[in-house]
C-alpha cells in the first residue's frame, strides 16, 4: 500500500502545476507525516496532527539543520547517491539521500527548460572550483546531468584553467553558438577581472549564471554589485550601443532537489515543484504575508522521498506572483532547529 501511494504521488508530482500544487502538497504532507520517522516525531512534539492542517501555509516545516543530524528518509529504501553540503572541518555537513537518479535528472532539466528552453540548444560550461574539489556535490551532479542530456564536445568543467575557458568562449562567440556558463561567484569574478580588459561579445540568448558563494575566497558583495562586476567581462553581440549583459542566478542547495532561477533582476522564479514562503524570524510556524523580509520556508515536492517541508536559514522576501528574493542568511542558526527533537528523545 505504501509503495502504491508513493508511486501515485510521484506521477502527480511529475505533472504538477499551479492549479494542483496545493492539494498535492497536502497529500505529500499526509504521506510524509505517516512514513517519515523524524518528521512524525517532530509533528508529535509540536502536537500537530494531519487532520488539523487544511492549508499548505500551516504545514510545519522541519528545520534545515536536521539534514545534519538525521538520515531523512520517507519509507524504507537504499540511496543510489548521497549529496553532501560544503563545510569546514569545524562544521558538520548536510546529507541528502537520493532514491532515484532519473527522478532528480527529470526535475532538474524540467525546471531549467521551463525557463530557458531545450538544453540541447546550449553548449554548457561549468566554472565550479570548490565544488569540483570535493565529492558528492548536488550542483556538480546537476550540471553533469545537463551535459549528458545535451552532449556536445565543446561542453565541459573548468577548475582554475581560465586561459582554456577564455579560448572556448571566444571560439563559441566566433561561431555564434549560444552557451550556458554557470559558475560559483568568486570564480566568475576572477574570470571577469581578466576579461574586462577585452570583453567577450557573447552570442544572443547565451547565459552567464552565478550560483552564489564566495567560499571565503572574496569579500561578500550585494547581488547587484556582484552582477555588475561579472557583466564587465561580457558584452552582447548585437550591433549598436554596447550595454552590460544581464547576469542570471541559480538558487539551489543540497537539501532541495528543486531549483529556482533569476533571469535578471534578482527575483527567483521557482520550479513547478517548489513553493517559497517567508516566516517570522522568531516563529518558524508563522508565515509573513506583508511582503517584508523574513526567513525562507520551502515546500519542495521533488523531495518526496526525504522531506518536502523545510525551514531554511536564508533571509528573503516573497512576491504575489510566486517569485522571491534572497537577501542573506540568519546568524547562529546551525544547531538550534533540532533542539525540540533532542528534548523529545
Amino acid at each position: 500500500m505504501k509503495g502504491h501511494e508513493r508511486n501515485q504521488l510521484a506521477k502527480k508530482i511529475e505533472e504538477v502545476d499551479d492549479s494542483t500544487f496545493d492539494s498535492l502538497a497536502l497529500a505529500v504532507f499526509a504521506y510524509q507525516a505517516r512514513y517519515n520517522e523524524v518528521y512524525a516525531r517532530y509533528l508529535d512534539l509540536l502536537r500537530v496532527g494531519v487532520q488539523t492542517v487544511s492549508h499548505i501555509a500551516d504545514i510545519p516545516p522541519l528545520p534545515i539543520s536536521c539534514f545534519k543530524q538525521h538520515q531523512l528518509r520517507t519509507g524504507s529504501w537504499e540511496p543510489v547517491q548521497v549529496f553532501t553540503s560544503s563545510g569546514t572541518t569545524k562544521t558538520q555537513t548536510s546529507s541528502h539521500f537520493l532514491r532515484s537518479e532519473a527522478w532528480y535528472r527529470y526535475h532538474a532539466s524540467r525546471t531549467f527548460e521551463a525557463q530557458y528552453g531545450p538544453l540541447e540548444e546550449y553548449v554548457i560550461l561549468a566554472l565550479l572550483p570548490a565544488y569540483l574539489e570535493r565529492t558528492n556535490s548536488s550542483l556538480v551532479y546537476m550540471v553533469q546531468s545537463f551535459m549528458e542530456k545535451a552532449p556536445c564536445k565543446d561542453s565541459g568543467f573548468y577548475l582554475y584553467n581560465q586561459e582554456d575557458l577564455i579560448k572556448k568562449l571566444k571560439m563559441l562567440s566566433d561561431h555564434n553558438q549560444k552557451f550556458l556558463l554557470i559558475g560559483v561567484s568568486f570564480a566568475l569574478l576572477d574570470l571577469a577581472s581578466v576579461l574586462a580588459k577585452d570583453p567577450i561579445r557573447i552570442p544572443k540568448n547565451s547565459i552567464v549564471m552565478e550560483t552564489g558563494g564566495m567560499k571565503g575566497r572574496r569579500k561578500e558583495m550585494t547581488r547587484s554589485d556582484l552582477h555588475r562586476a561579472i557583466a564587465a567581462g561580457f558584452q552582447p553581440s548585437n550591433e549598436g550601443i554596447v550595454t552590460p549583459i544581464d547576469i542570471h542566478s541559480e538558487y539551489g542547495m543540497t537539501e532541495l532537489l528543486s531549483q529556482a532561477y533569476a533571469p535578471d533582476t534578482g527575483r527567483f522564479f521557482p520550479a513547478p515543484t517548489l513553493r517559497v514562503f517567508c516566516r517570522e524570524l522568531t516563529d518558524p510556524l508563522r508565515i509573513r504575508t506583508d511582503g517584508k523580509t523574513g526567513a525562507i520556508n520551502c515546500i519542495d515536492l521533488a523531495n518526496l522521498d526525504t522531506i518536502s517541508f523545510i525551514a531554511t536559514d536564508d533571509l528573503g522576501r516573497t512576491h504575489p506572483d510566486g517569485s522571491f528574493e534572497i537577501l542573506g542568511r540568519m546568524d547562529y542558526s546551525d544547531t538550534r532547529g533540532c533542539n525540540l527533537l533532542y528534548q523529545g528523545s
